[in-house]
C-alpha cells in the first residue's frame, strides 16, 4: 500500500449539510478593487478614536461599561443587553440557542424569514441543519401575514427593518400582528441594524409588552463602525440569559469594546447623530436624481443609508460603473428583486463621482435603447 492510501481525505470528515452550503457572499469578498467603495452599505463619514491601555489579560465576556452605556443609549436596563461580534453573531446565537437542529429521526425546528431580506438568517439556519420557512414579502414590501401565520410554526420569526436590500420600513402594525400572534409560540426577532437613519420607527419600546421580541442592533451602519464588529441583542432578561450560555468565553477584543463604549459616549451619540443627518440628505438628492433617469426603471423607497435601484442589466450597470473604481452592488439573486442594483450612501465627494458616473451610464444606456 502507499504512503498516498493512507492520507487523509479532509473532505470526507467535513458534515454533509456543510458541504452543500454555499456561503454568504459578503460585498467585501463578491468584490475587491476600486477607490469608492459604496456596496457595503458603510458609513464614509467615519471619527477617529484612540486607544489606552494594556492588553494582556483576557475582556470580560460582557464588558459593564460597555454593557451599560448601551443600556443608557438604548433606554433598556443593562439586563436586556448582550454584546456580540456584530449582529450577525446574535442571529448565530438564537440560532443556536433556540432551536433543535434536524436529525436523521427529527425533522427539527425552523426559523421563518421574508425576502427579499438579509441573507445571514438563512445561511446561520442552514449551518446549523435548522430549516427554514419562506414566506416572500408581498409586491409592496410588506409581509404577507395570512401566509406566515398558516405556515408550520417556527421557533424564531426574523423581521428586518428597515429592510436590506430594500430601504423600506416593515409596517409597525405587521410587526405588532406578529407578535401577538406568536406571543406563546415563537420570538419574533426585529433587525435593526439601519434603525438611526429612522429612529421613530423602533419597536424596541415594545419590549416590556412583548416578552417574545428580541430586537438586533449595531455599531457597523450610523456609528461608522463597521471595521469594529460590535453588536447588541436586546431582549428579556431571560432570553438573554440563554444567549450567555451559547457565546464565546471572550467575545470582544478589549480594544474593541473601548473604542465601542467611546462611540456611545455623549460626543459619540452626537457625532452619529450629526452623519445621520448628512446621509439622510445625501439619500434623499440621490433618490431625487435616479427618478430623472429615464434609464432606471424603478426608484425604491429608502429608510437607510442605501438606495436600490432597478435598471435594464444590473450586471452590466455595476461592471461598468467599477470600471470607473466604483463598487456598488448586484442585488438581483434576492427572491421577489430583478435587475437591481443597491447604491450605499458615500461622503459628498463619493456621491457627486456616483452620480456622475451613473448619470453617463444610464445615458449611454438610453441612447442604446434608442438606437435599437
Amino acid at each position: 500500500m502507499s504512503s498516498s492510501d493512507n492520507k487523509l481525505n479532509i473532505s470526507t470528515l467535513a458534515r454533509d449539510s456543510v458541504k452543500a452550503i454555499v456561503p454568504y457572499a459578503s460585498a467585501r469578498s463578491s468584490m475587491s478593487g476600486g477607490a469608492v467603495w459604496l456596496n457595503a452599505n458603510e458609513n464614509a463619514l467615519a471619527p477617529e478614536y484612540q486607544l489606552s491601555g494594556s492588553y494582556n489579560r483576557y475582556p470580560e465576556c460582557q464588558p459593564p461599561a460597555l454593557i451599560a452605556a448601551y443600556a443608557s443609549y438604548a433606554g433598556v436596563d443593562t439586563s436586556q443587553v448582550l454584546v456580540s461580534r456584530g449582529a450577525d453573531e446574535g442571529i448565530e446565537l438564537l440560532i443556536r440557542s433556540f432551536c433543535e437542529p434536524k436529525t436523521s429521526g427529527q425533522a427539527g425546528d425552523s426559523i421563518l424569514i421574508c425576502p427579499p431580506t438579509y441573507g445571514m438568517y438563512a445561511i446561520s439556519a442552514e449551518s446549523n441543519q435548522v430549516s427554514r420557512t419562506i414566506v416572500p414579502l408581498l409586491p409592496d414590501f410588506t409581509l404577507n401575514l395570512p401566509a406566515m401565520f398558516e405556515a408550520a410554526t417556527p421557533k424564531l420569526v426574523f423581521i428586518c427593518s428597515p429592510n436590506n436590500p430594500t430601504g423600506d420600513l416593515i409596517p409597525r402594525q405587521q410587526i405588532l400582528q406578529v407578535l401577538d400572534f406568536y406571543r406563546d409560540k415563537a420570538l419574533v426577532v426585529v433587525d435593526e441594524a439601519y434603525i438611526e437613519f429612522a429612529p421613530d420607527a423602533s419597536v424596541l419600546n415594545l419590549l416590556s409588552d412583548y416578552p417574545n421580541l428580541v430586537v438586533l442592533r449595531t455599531l457597523s451602519k450610523a456609528f461608522a463602525l463597521a471595521g469594529l464588529r460590535c453588536g447588541f441583542t436586546l431582549a428579556a432578561p431571560e432570553i438573554i440569559n440563554a444567549l450567555k450560555k451559547m457565546i464565546a468565553p471572550y467575545p470582544l477584543a478589549a480594544p474593541v469594546a473601548e473604542i465601542a463604549t467611546q462611540a456611545l459616549s455623549k460626543a459619540g451619540q452626537v457625532r452619529m447623530k450629526q452623519s445621520v443627518v448628512v446621509i439622510n440628505q445625501l439619500r434623499d438628492q440621490f433618490i431625487a436624481f435616479a427618478k430623472t433617469q429615464t434609464a432606471v426603471k424603478q426608484v425604491y423607497p429608502s429608510s437607510a443609508n442605501y438606495v436600490l435601484l432597478q435598471v435594464a442589466d444590473a450586471a452590466d450597470c455595476v461592471a461598468k460603473i467599477a470600471a470607473q473604481g466604483i463598487l456598488i452592488r448586484n442585488q438581483s439573486s434576492q427572491i421577489g428583486l430583478s435587475q437591481v442594483v443597491r447604491v450605499s450612501i458615500g461622503s459628498p465627494s463619493e456621491m457627486a463621482l456616483v452620480t456622475t458616473a451613473l448619470s453617463q451610464y444610464f445615458s449611454n444606456s438610453t441612447q442604446t435603447i434608442g438606437a435599437n
